[in-house]
């Protein structure tokens, strides 16, 4: 018949060895800290690496030309993106340059999440700007080691241990940013000592030494204290960050579709420089907790079938001391940072907590977490309002924002707001949020001049016990949690017991 063609799946070139030295891994989907940290995991392990630009809006427009118009936000907007960064390099360097110069390294997972299907929207990207040549590689999540073909891009031990150390370090000083910046006295010098901080951890990765294969690599990423070190003195930078914790400010937990979260940009309508600006403090959510999530699932799922598992005893003992090892890695980290960032939440609690509302099983996307996240944070009174981010016609978020309805009927003081981005209704979104986050910062004010009242202190009393103790206006100063919400509040109620013992 003519003009017929049979469906050729894409399939891509293989990528050798041969060709590392001069072939660039492109690759994206994180906020430029993380980024960069895993460009100096990748480095270390010999590979030219790149990041893809940062999201703009127009990413949102250029991933409509090419991808199903039903496609959710982060899909476009991520295929836009891919698209401009093509296009830009393919002015500069040829079409020839673009297939042999670059390849586009990206993971995938499955279930009812399109997150399984993003790389379909990127392959028609490649027919778009007719790049069907160019090589683009679609990992597992969830094994450490596998190559392409060729072998050009092998991931082993030693390189999945450097891309989860720079996962860990991102999320700590991503933490540690939006608990500093909202309260700094001097403007702009959070953002400029994150800059520093993420340079010297970029230096750490890209010069990390390579201490054996398998085994050998695990233990030495276990104990050594390399990482802890390099955090120690990026700790040093943060000691010279002041800040005035005599603010009362709401705390607001961002919660959502993994990309939205922990996107930090115009993909979400750069949510969480909006919040600040709102006067807010902004809980960010590390990528830590999800990988947590996948290993716990995985326990959980082997718990569930125990009488049908061959060797249950030994292959639970493994899988839980794989989920500790992981933690214990992440509070090594975190302790070198004087314990400013937030621990990860308990992945049983999580589950505790939402399987009234939402089953443990039903897996794609955040899965129970959503609901489980939002409890944990009003019960450990951890914030004053959940800002949930969905795209617009995410199905596992549909399922749990339909959830949260029984949720707010059993907790009707949980402050909520669930947002639906499609990337080209800004001020719907913000102005949904705003109206929650009155009454959050309402709150914040409420708690923080009963603390007052409860102590005795006036806001002159506690400026004077400042002065003559500066130390404590320390970015890097642990303020201890003594049940209340609010920065500001555990603040003087601290001040107040500092004050105590002293006398």
């Amino acid at each position: 018949m003519r003009g017929q063609q049979d469906y050729l799946a894409y399939r891509p070139r293989p990528f050798r060895k041969e060709e590392r030295s001069k072939v660039t891994l492109l690759y994206g989907g994180l906020t430029w800290k993380h980024e960069r940290l895993l460009q100096g995991a990748l480095e270390n392990m010999g590979y030219r690496a790149k990041p893809l630009p940062q999201i703009e809006r127009k990413d949102l427009d250029i991933g409509k030309e090419f991808v199903d118009v039903g496609a959710c936000c982060p899909t476009t907007f991520t295929a836009g993106n891919l698209a401009r960064t093509l296009e830009t390099l393919k002015k500069e360097e040829g079409e020839d340059g673009v297939k042999e110069n670059y390849v586009f390294v990206t993971v995938g997972a499955c279930g009812p999440c399109r997150f399984g299907q993003y790389h379909e929207s990127y392959e028609r990207v490649l027919e778009g700007l007719n790049l069907r040549e160019f090589r683009m590689y679609l990992l597992d999540l969830m094994r450490m080691e596998q190559a392409v073909e060729g072998g050009g891009l092998e991931i082993n031990t030693p390189l999945t241990l450097g891309l989860f150390m720079g996962m860990f370090l991102g999320d700590l000083i991503t933490d540690m940013e939006y608990s500093t910046r909202p309260y700094e006295k001097e403007q702009g010098k959070t953002d400029k000592v994150v800059e520093e901080s993420i340079q010297i951890l970029y230096e750490a990765l890209k010069n990390r030494p390579l201490r054996g294969k398998k085994w050998g690599n695990l233990l030495w990423h276990l104990f050594t204290d390399y990482f802890t070190k390099a955090l120690k003195e990026v700790k040093k930078l943060w000691d010279e960050v002041e800040v005035d914790r005599l603010q009362p400010k709401p705390k607001v937990k961002i919660t959502g579709e993994f990309w939205l979260q922990t996107h930090e940009g115009e993909g979400n309508y750069n949510i969480k420089r909006w919040l600040e600006r709102e006067g807010a403090e902004v809980i960010p959510p590390p990528v830590a907790v999800w990988m947590d999530y996948l290993i716990h699932m995985e326990i959980f799922k082997l718990e569930d079938a125990k009488p049908f598992v061959k060797g249950y005893f030994l292959k639970k003992t493994v899988a839980t001391l794989v989920a500790y090892l992981y933690r214990r890695t992440y509070d090594r980290l975190r302790k070198a940072l004087g314990n400013i960032p937030n621990p990860l939440p308990s992945q049983r609690e999580l589950r505790r907590l939402a399987e009234p509302y939402f089953h443990y099983r039903l897996t794609g996307g955040e899965g129970h977490m959503l609901i489980g996240k939002a409890l944990y944070a009003l019960k450990h009174k951890q914030a004053h309002m959940i800002c949930e981010l969905s795209p617009y016609g995410c199905l596992p978020n549909t399922m749990s924002v339909g959830a949260m309805a029984k949720v707010l009927a059993d907790y009707p003081h949980l402050l909520y707001a669930p947002i639906e981005v499609k990337g080209d209704a800004e001020v719907h979104a913000l102005s949904r949020c705003q109206m929650v986050l009155t009454e959050a910062k309402k709150r914040a004010k409420e708690e923080f001049y009963q603390v007052l009242e409860m102590t005795g202190l006036t806001l002159e009393r506690i400026r004077e016990f400042e002065e003559d103790n500066p130390h404590i206006r320390r970015a890097t100063y642990h303020v201890p949690r003594y049940g209340f919400v609010g920065t500001a509040a555990n603040y003087v109620y601290h001040v107040a017991q500092l004050m105590r013992g002293r006398r």
